[in-house]
């Protein structure tokens, strides 16, 4: 196996701590994850409303938020509203193609003092026809074992699976280590494999050590891999098989092309329907978001 270290791109967005681990320029994807945010942990002052995100799109991708501490307020323009709390998975589906996306807003409930939070989006299959949708799972698989508590977020894992809704073969695995131990990982081949560590430090067996905010990339060629950990520390797992198209990000805009790009940018902004119902902001304090123009270079 060879292991990179990615080092979070990190900037303060209303108040909270945001690490961007993906797509940066030496690794765009892990398999079909195609961005990952650690958001906090941020503790918001008094006079502070905490998280607020206004209407804006997505296409051809599900954004995948993965909640550690506080809540946090969905809402969507095919008419879904849901509260996330800690432990539990929001996933929205945008669909696919050039006729189908999908709107959202995102705030915290009036009084919460904190958030913390795991944000990823999963590229879809473009040559697959999808639906939009969104989809919330209160309950997923928990254990213990050697020292190490589990969340299974998404996929298969220790003879374990979530319920949670895929269209590509990916996993997502929560662990949060009690004492110090090494790790052995089953790899799938043909796999790409992440760690995000959020908290503590963790170690490849080829000898790369990463620590908070930090992800380690993993080429595996074949067999399992291992990883050791430190008393305390908290991380996040993430693999996946490759997608056999080209992944493109501009805003909040996935496709496997720029003029697909360019088109989700021109129909969100002249109201295409595409997006579903317009969300009603009315005394939500919320703005619908314009979508910058997609860069000439992009590629």
């Amino acid at each position: 196996m060879t292991t990179h270290k990615l080092t979070a791109n990190t900037k303060d967005v209303g108040g909270i701590p945001v690490a961007r681990l993906l797509p940066q320029g030496a690794r765009r994807t892990i398999g079909a994850w195609c961005f990952l945010d650690h958001a906090g942990p941020a503790e918001f002052s008094a006079d502070s409303r905490g998280l607020q995100v206004g209407s804006h799109p997505h296409t051809n991708l599900q954004t995948f938020t993965w909640m550690l501490e506080g809540e946090v307020w969905h809402q969507d323009s095919l008419g879904f509203r849901q509260l996330i709390r800690p432990k539990q998975v929001n996933l929205m589906t945008a669909g696919t193609g050039d006729t189908r996306g999908i709107a959202h807003t995102e705030q915290t409930p009036e009084g919460m003092k904190s958030l913390h939070a795991v944000q990823l989006w999963i590229a879809l299959p473009t040559h697959k026809e999808i639906e939009p949708n969104f989809e919330h799972y209160p309950e997923l698989p928990q254990w213990s074992e050697n020292g190490a508590d589990y969340v299974l977020t998404t996929g298969s894992f220790a003879g374990r699976t979530a319920p949670t809704t895929q269209y590509s073969p990916l996993v997502g695995v929560d662990i949060q280590f009690q004492s110090a131990k090494t790790l052995d990982i089953p790899a799938n081949q043909g796999w790409e494999y992440g760690v995000l560590v959020i908290a503590g430090s963790v170690t490849s067996a080829d000898g790369i050590r990463a620590e908070a905010d930090e992800l380690l990339f993993i080429e595996q060629h074949e067999g399992n891999f291992t990883l050791s950990a430190e008393a305390g520390t908290h991380i996040m797992l993430l693999g996946g098989e490759p997608l056999p198209h080209p992944t493109l990000i501009w805003w909040n805009f996935v496709a496997d092309s720029r003029d697909a790009l360019c088109r989700a940018v021109s129909d969100w902004n002249n109201f295409s329907p595409r997006f579903g119902k317009e969300i009603d902001l009315n005394g939500t304090g919320l703005k619908r978001l314009t979508a910058p123009d997609v860069p000439d270079g992009l590629k």
